[in-house]
Parts: structure tokens; C-alpha cells; sequence
């Protein structure tokens, strides 16, 4: 079993638990075209999300995963809204659903009996272009990081870390951070990934590059959650609040 943890929210217990998949295939963010703006389930009102600030210095707190120490998060820094927490589902997709709504820099996974976990992220410009239904094909731990072609283009020194050169090895350095989703459409990979970033101080913001960006800690937990074949739904038309 993997990453498991425990935080008080109001007055439920917020558990992360579950064994991770894994995976052997590598790729890294790249634009893709833009596709139509997909249709959402039943609107549900959203609500105001649960205060949990008691458990959030255990929820983000350092620890070693798969051998890399994962530094803590500065909770006190981050805006409280796009810290991990359960709160009413507004998107009316099936319970297991992952829904990112660009919209308002969140990312749902649906629970089912109207409640959904949400989780902060941030966006690139890859994070803006795609849209859609489709399917998180599979997962994977602490992943290597090969640039597009596209992206070596703009910044050729990007180059070492080209496929031709075998990626970026994985550590807390590499852009991918600690997880990977890989989300493919029609069995065809979409180059857009969930992923686990660094930079805690991007999430809830839109930045140069990338896809949808997590902190580490939150994308360790939705991992454990989701298996692979996993239904994702990437929209802007939640505007929640």
C-alpha cells in the first residue's frame, strides 16, 4: 500500500489511501488543438468548501516517497480555496469521474452521494488548448520527462533532455514532479497530463508551460484513487465559486 493520510474536515475524516499502478511508457506536455467544448452533466449549486486547516500541516507535510524527500508545503502561503478538500459535487458526472475545470484552476474526482474531492492546480498554455472527454490511460511514478520536438524548437536547450537523449531522469528538479497521468483520446495519446510540480506556487495561477500541474502531495493522493481507464472531463464551464 501507498501514500495514506488522514486530515479532519469539519466533521468527517478526509482518508487518502489505496496501492498505486504502474507504468512504462514516457512522453511530456505539448499544445495540441483546441477541441469543442464538451457537454457537462446535471449543474448541482456548488458550496463553500470545508475549513480543514487543523489537518493540512499533516496532509502537506515532508515526507519520503519512493525514496525522494518531498519538501513540506508552506500552507500558510498558499490560498486556502486550492488546498485539498471535500465539498459539494458541481459537476454531475458519474462517481470515479475526474473532472478539470480550467475555468477556475480545480480538479474534481467525483465520490458520489453529491460530494466530490477537489484539488488545486495550475495551468500552462497545453492546460488552455485541450478540452474534452477522455481517459486517463495510465500512471505513472516519479516519470522521466521527455520535451516535444515543439518545445525543444523554442528552447533548444531543452535538447539534453530530448528522447534522442532518454528524458529528464526523474527527481523533485524534473517538471512531471512526483506523478504522471496520461490522458489518452480514442486511444490515441493527447500529450496532456496530470502531473505533480514543484512549484507549489503556481497552483490556482496560469503559468508558461505545462499541462495541469498539482502539488506533489495532492497528486501522490489523487493517484492512489484513480485507477487506470479512469473517465476524464477537461471543461470551462463549471465557474464555480
Amino acid at each position: 500500500m501507498s501514500f495514506a493520510s488522514t486530515v479532519r474536515i469539519s466533521r468527517r475524516q478526509f482518508l487518502g489511501a489505496g496501492a498505486a499502478l504502474g507504468a512504462t511508457a514516457l512522453a511530456g506536455c505539448a499544445s495540441v488543438p483546441a477541441g469543442q467544448m464538451p457537454r457537462l452533466g446535471p449543474r448541482r449549486e456548488p458550496v463553500a468548501a470545508e475549513p480543514a486547516l487543523d489537518g493540512y500541516a499533516q496532509m502537506y507535510a515532508a515526507r519520503v516517497d519512493e525514496g525522494y524527500e518531498l519538501p513540506a508545503i508552506p500552507i500558510e502561503k498558499v490560498n486556502r480555496r486550492f488546498l485539498r478538500q471535500i465539498v459539494a459535487d458541481p459537476t454531475g458526472e458519474p462517481a470515479g469521474s475526474v473532472v478539470v475545470d480550467v475555468s477556475s484552476h480545480f480538479l474534481y474526482l467525483v465520490r458520489g452521494n453529491g460530494e466530490a474531492i477537489r484539488y488545486g492546480v495550475g495551468l500552462g498554455r497545453a492546460g488552455f488548448e485541450w478540452s474534452g472527454r477522455a481517459v486517463i490511460q495510465w500512471k505513472r511514478k516519479w516519470p522521466k520527462w521527455t520535451p516535444p520536438d515543439e518545445m525543444i524548437g523554442r528552447k533548444p536547450e531543452l535538447e539534453k533532455w530530448s528522447v534522442r537523449n532518454g528524458g529528464q531522469p526523474p527527481g523533485l528538479d524534473n517538471p512531471l514532479g512526483s506523478r504522471a497521468l496520461y490522458i489518452f483520446q480514442n486511444n490515441e495519446d493527447t500529450l496532456y497530463r496530470v502531473h505533480g510540480s514543484p512549484e507549489w506556487w503556481t497552483i490556482g495561477k496560469s503559468v508558461s508551460s505545462g499541462c495541469v500541474r498539482m502539488i506533489n502531495q495532492d497528486v501522490i493522493d489523487l493517484y492512489d484513487r484513480v485507477p487506470n481507464k479512469t473517465p476524464i472531463l477537461v471543461t470551462s464551464g463549471l465557474r464555480t465559486v
